[in-house]
This record gives structure tokens, sequence and C-alpha cells, in this order.
């Protein structure tokens, strides 16, 4: 791997944590977005020639801090700022703030609840938390929200700009403040992990360490605010979701459908985590009409999503899953959370109760939804339908389509196996995305 590889790599990885320890400081998150790609550019310039250090992200993060310390300097009285910031100098010891009740001191965790500030807007939000959290391109991001790239660097530039004119503190907050900010949190630490369980683009179908730091994000909500519901959904959604990892893939890095998974290769630990986070959020469900008797009580969304992963969970095969059971959930969270996303995943689970002409008649009532245009499942579930309806040449058009929209190369293989093979496929169960 070279000088350049590695950093490519180290950078994505840990960028999140980079951008945190600069803001710690700076207390400016577009700032400490621009010391982080400093760090960067220090690397691309020395590491060719005193090669890559054994710590390369503790080098890339040291390096990101110390030009954050000089900017404080430069900016206002050292003094004064240090003990604002309770930062000491690069090399000395420091004691960190301290931690009030509810607080966690995870760096990470203070930058989402900071780009998640209700200053701004809720995509803004969410674009920027993506963007520094998740260490997401503007393409990938476009991707996830189904809108143009420029609409998203536009959000970014706006939101950064925001939060500095706020003067918006690098903290967790507490009380109301934190509550104003849940929804957002949560939803940018989902998106984090479904960049990672399917990559938008790239070689790789997936990206596991988004995917642990979007787990590791969710566990610390959940010990952060333990009587929130959601948040154990949440936690419950990601940790059965990611309990497929080592299935979804071959030996050849090749996608592996939910229907050929070797059920046996599921993380057990994952699931028995998913399980009890699962218990959790059913347990103390959220408020559906700001009641507080436990009868006017109904579960999130999140918490939803997760009794549909259970389900998979616990069927031994593909064929023992309770698909009825899974369409009921989608219609519930339709209701709740109403998407033409959800609406597809509806349909997918219609084709294995009521067969696939019925869940057809529901995709091909989806096909005008702006939202889908460019979606590649849509095509994708619409050729597998129209494969098990004996209707190949259609669903070989189908699989080229999905084929054709999809930007990463794991799929796109995949997707023209599929439209290779649809004259003699076979029904089969749908893709991992149910």
């Amino acid at each position: 791997m070279t000088v350049e590889s590695t950093l490519e790599t180290v950078f994505r990885m840990e960028s999140a944590r980079i951008v945190a320890a600069a803001a710690r400081i700076v207390r400016d998150v577009g700032i400490a977005e621009e010391l982080a790609q400093d760090a960067l550019v220090a690397a691309l310039e020395r590491w060719p020639r005193e090669g890559v250090p054994d710590r390369p992200a503790a080098w890339l993060t040291a390096t990101a801090k110390h030009r954050a310390v000089d900017l404080v300097r430069r900016r206002e009285t050292y003094a004064r700022k240090l003990a604002e910031v309770g930062r000491a100098l690069p090399g000395e010891a420091y004691d960190p703030e301290p931690s009030g009740p509810g607080d966690i001191d995870d760096d990470v965790l203070r930058l989402v609840f900071t780009t998640c500030h209700p200053v701004l807007s809720a995509d803004a939000r969410a674009a920027l938390t993506l963007r520094l959290v998740g260490g997401l391109r503007t393409d990938e991001i476009a991707r996830a929200f189904l809108v143009p790239e420029a609409t998203v660097a536009a959000r970014v530039t706006r939101a950064k700009r925001s939060l500095a004119r706020a003067d918006v503190a690098f903290e967790v907050p507490y009380g109301p403040d934190r509550a104003a900010r849940l929804d957002s949190v949560l939803e940018v630490v989902y998106l984090i992990f479904n960049e990672g369980y399917a990559a938008t683009a790239g070689d790789d179908l997936l990206r596991p360490g988004l995917c642990e730091d979007a787990l590791r994000l969710a566990r610390g909500l959940a010990a952060l605010m333990p009587a929130e519901s959601e948040v154990h959904g949440l936690a419950a959604l990601l940790e059965l979701q990611a309990s497929r990892i080592p299935a979804r893939t071959g030996p050849d890095g090749r996608p592996v459908l939910l229907a050929d998974q070797n059920r046996a290769r599921w993380n057990r630990l994952l699931i028995r985590r998913g399980y009890a986070a699962l218990a959790r959020a059913w347990e103390s469900p959220r408020p559906e009409t700001g009641a507080e008797t436990g009868a006017d009580r109904a579960p999130g969304p999140y918490a939803l999503q997760a009794a549909i992963a259970a389900c998979h969970a616990r069927a031994a095969s593909s064929a023992e899953t309770d698909w009825a059971v899974i369409a009921g959930l989608y219609a519930r969270l339709g209701e709740l959370a109403p998407s033409p996303v959800v609406e597809l995943n509806r349909a997918v689970a219609v084709s294995m109760t009521e067969g696939p002409a019925a869940a057809l008649a529901l995709v091909d009532a989806l096909a005008a939804a702006p939202a889908l245009a460019r979606y590649h499942l849509l095509p994708s579930v619409r050729g597998d339908l129209l494969a098990r309806l004996g209707r190949a040449e259609e669903a070989r058009a189908e699989f080229a389509r999905a084929a054709a929209l999809t930007r990463n190369e794991s799929e796109r293989a995949l997707l023209r196996a599929r439209a290779d093979t649809a004259r003699d496929a076979s029904p089969e169960d749908p893709p991992d995305r149910a």
C-alpha cells in the first residue's frame, strides 16, 4: 500500500475524531475541518520523506490540535482562551473538562450534538453531520437524501457559517436542548451506519469503519439517555443489522443476497445485544401524543425497524421468516413515518405473503415518486418481481437499469449478473434491504 493510499484510508476512518479534537479547542466546526485538512496536507508533505508513523491517526490528530492551539494563540490571549477550553500547551498534561450529570466524555458525540444544533434546518444538520462525523463526500450525502450534489454543498457551507455566527458551544447539551436535537442526532447516526452497510459508491459494498462509528455513537447515546425509547430502538436496529455483515459478502467481495446468506455467520453476540436494546425500547415507548400513560404510547420508527430486523434474526432460514409480521410492521412504519422507501420495502414483504403480482402493483404505484427517480433499488425490486412472474425480458431490462443507476461497483456487478441470468431466474427472496 502506498503512502498516499494509507493516508487516504486513515483519514477516511479517523476524520471525525480529528475534526472533533480540533473543534474542542477552536469551538468552530468549520475551522476545525480546515485544520484537519491542514493536517492531511502536512502528512502528504512529510510522510513520503519520513515514512508513515507507527500511529498515523494519532499523528494527524496531534498535528490538527497543535495548529488549533497556534490559531487560538493568534486570535486571543492564550491564557484566557486556555482557561476557557481547559487545554494545556501541546506536550503538557491537562485536566479534561469536568463532566456534569448525564454527560459523556466523547468528543465525537459532542461534535454530533453541535452539528445538530436547532439554529440549523433539519436538512442542514444532517448534511453537515454526515460530512464531518461520517466523513462522507458531497455526492454520497446527496445519494443518501436523493437530492442534487449542489444542494448538499450549499447546505454544508451555510451550516458551518450559521454555527459560527451563532457561536454554538461545543458540548453535549442538557435537558430541553438535548431533546430538541435528538431526532437529528438519531437520523445522522442511522445514515452514517447505512453508508457503511451499503456504500453509495466505490469498489466495496461495505465500509465497516462507518458501521463501527455509528454503533459506538448509538451505544454512547443509549448510555447517555437511558429513558429514551428511540435511542434504544436505533441501537437495537444497528446491532441487528451489523450482525449480518460477516455474511453479506462472499470470498470475492461480491454481495450475497439475504436469501443466500449463511446465517451461521451472523454475529450472535450482536443479535443478543440487539434483542436486549429492542426490549428496552418497547418497555418504555415514546409518547405518541404527549400522554403520560403507557396505554397512550407507541413505538417509534427506529423501534419498528428494529422489530423488522429481529424477525429476520429469529428465522433459522429465509424460508422460515415471518413475512406477514414484517409486512404489518412496515404498514405501521408507513403510517408513522411515510416514505416511498418504506413502501418499497413493504412491497417486498407483501411479495412474500401475497405473491409477486400483488407486490408489483404496489411497486408500479411508486414509479412516479420523485425521490425514487434515480434510486437503483426500485428497478432492482421490480426486476425481481418480474423474474418471479416469468417475465424474463422485462426483468432483464429492470436489472440492467438498476445496474446503470448504482454507483457501487459490487452492487453493479451483482445486478449485471442478475440481468444476464434473468431468463433462467427462479423465485427467490428479496435483496438484503428488507
